[in-house]
């Protein structure tokens, strides 16, 4: 039975940390994780507007060369600014009106150096050439960089991964969530015999010589840089129209050649995904740039209208159901779950990877969700209970700031349980979809922090729950709810928490069966349950994660 549960919480865990390049542990941090993660002066000077990227792939080498433009409005007067790139690939050049610009460099942080003063309000831009054999991804997702793989015919078959460890691990940019590019045009030359399929729609492909042809997608809408991404392979194209809830949105399939009779699978998937999450969220948040499902060599990541998949055409998880509630098996996980981060985590972006918990805990629940619009609410509340197992209670969900570091992997599961818990709690599930489609709304196409969605739900409902944040967000533990029969019928009940004053309601079985909700804090108080044993005493611990505690 040990080896049997060993064996279920490591798939588990294997589930959560496939999703992208997120729980490295880490305690000590250096002088180039504050220059990849800290908003300095030389950061927040400049606003992103528009990135053109343009770069060749020489896959026989593993290399890149090209160049990236970035067009800025000055946010206060400078004459230097901060950006970043790998150390391991050369800035060639940094050309501004016609001239090069003097640079220096510091772990992977590139600091120019401007002739003159540009000043607050400008809009300018400058072009850095860079060239060199990009990290490779060694496990992607699991780690970041290039995936240079081939399929089974011997074509080339390669993808970017690049969440948590950033995209200047292969292109130059600010690399900071908090800044996203409000558009950009990506354009990639890649050898005739493939194709490269990236972000937004293609708008041009030409012959550019010696046997290669390059590629040009434009981003209408902003972007976060990690989701910018490369799809490089041999790969059979069809494409539909979805009518969806704002208006016909095009739907692209691009997947290699030997499976073209797989796209029914991908198809249904993406017809019920889009059905239950425009439900539950509002509308698809990226209309003008489309929905792409593109198959990869590694198993998946949510990049912005074009999700990477590698699940094998298969329901669950690769095949199995880390809820063990079957529930699980009904739906292709990576589908499922990574389309679900085009609401919670590309439309709504944390600021700072220590926020990652708003993309994984929402994007968790996204699966509870789809589960419920199709097959019930008890569905739901079966699979969010069996996620359970995942969890480790080992770290908070929330990381450290300013360094580029995200929280605990058990922003998945207890985040999805977290959520769970709090729709239970506002007992209202028209509000409670309210309030998911009014997040998407308010921070449309936004960046935001902890204090942005917590203020927001709280500003939707009669409670404050912010101590119930806390304590599952930026505490380990859970609470446990202390209980102590004064005589039948009544009792002094208090929680027991890391939180001061810790006051989450909690639903408990009355006399007679009914569900009544009481508001214990961290200080006991009696309450009366007339006819009610201790040995009859029971709080929802099925729909709650706490820990109980009768005496």
């Amino acid at each position: 039975m040990q080896k049997f549960i060993l064996t279920v919480l490591l798939f588990s865990v294997s589930i959560t940390a496939a999703l992208g390049q997120l729980m490295q542990a880490k305690d000590l941090y250096t002088k180039a994780d504050s220059l990849r993660g800290e908003l300095t002066p030389l950061r927040t000077c400049y606003d992103i507007n528009y990135y053109h990227l343009d770069i060749q792939v020489d896959i026989e080498n593993r290399s890149l060369t090209g160049s990236n433009l970035f067009r800025f409005t000055a946010v206060e007067s400078f004459d230097s600014l901060q950006f970043d790139l790998f150390d391991n690939l050369s800035v060639d050049r940094i050309d501004y009106k016609g001239q090069a610009l003097p640079f220096s460099r510091e772990f992977n942080a590139v600091f120019v150096e401007f002739p003159e003063t540009i000043e607050k309000g400008e809009v300018d831009s400058f072009r850095v050439f860079y060239s060199g054999q990009p990290i490779q991804a060694t496990r992607a997702p699991w780690d970041g960089g290039f995936d240079w793989k081939t399929d089974s015919q011997g074509n080339p078959w390669v993808a970017t991964a690049c969440q948590g460890l950033g995209a200047s691990v292969w292109w130059p940019n600010k690399d900071h969530q908090s800044d996203e590019v409000d558009s950009m045009l990506i354009s990639v030359s890649v050898p005739s015999q493939v194709m490269n399929i990236s972000n937004g729609q293609l708008v041009k492909t030409e012959p550019v010589g010696e046997g290669y042809t390059k590629y040009h997608w434009k981003v209408r809408s902003p972007i976060n840089n990690y989701n910018v991404a490369l799809n490089i392979g041999d790969y059979a194209h069809v494409r539909e129209v979805y009518k969806g809830i704002a208006g016909p949105l095009l739907l692209d399939y691009y997947v290699l050649r030997e499976n073209q009779n797989q796209i029914d699978h991908l198809k249904e998937n993406t017809h019920r995904m889009l059905e239950a999450f425009e439900h539950w969220f509002g509308p698809y948040p990226f209309y003008e740039d489309g929905y792409k499902l593109i198959e990869t060599a590694h198993l998946g990541m949510e990049h912005q209208s074009g999700i990477a998949y590698g699940n094998k055409y298969m329901n669950g998880y690769l095949g199995r159901d880390g809820s063990q509630s079957g529930w699980g098996l009904k739906w292709d996980f990576i589908i499922i779950h990574e389309s679900g981060h085009e609401w919670f985590g590309n439309n709504i972006t944390a600021k700072d990877l220590a926020d990652m918990w708003i993309h994984e805990s929402f994007t968790n629940y996204s699966e509870a969700l789809f589960i419920d619009y199709f097959y019930g609410k008890s569905a739901s509340a079966a699979y969010v209970n069996g996620n359970r197992r995942g969890i480790q209670n080992n770290a908070p969900l929330q990381g450290p700031y300013h360094v580029n570091k995200e929280g605990s992997g058990d922003m998945y599961n207890k985040g999805g349980v977290l959520h769970h818990m709090i729709r239970t709690i506002i007992d209202d599930d028209e509000k409670w979809r309210h309030i998911l489609r009014g997040l998407n709304k308010t921070f449309y196409h936004q960046t935001v922090d902890y204090n942005d969605i917590i203020g927001y739900i709280n500003s939707q409902i009669d409670i404050d729950l912010s101590k119930t944040f806390q304590q599952y967000v930026q505490h380990q533990s859970i609470p446990t709810l202390e209980v102590i029969q004064e005589q039948p019928g009544e009792f002094l009940i208090r929680w027991i928490a890391e939180v001061d004053g810790f006051d989450m309601p909690i639903h408990i079985m009355d006399g007679e069966g009914k569900s009544t909700r009481i508001q214990p804090t961290t200080n006991f108080q009696t309450f009366q349950f007339p006819g009610l044993e201790k040995s009859s005493f029971k709080a929802d611990t099925y729909n709650y994660y706490i820990g109980v505690s009768i005496q």
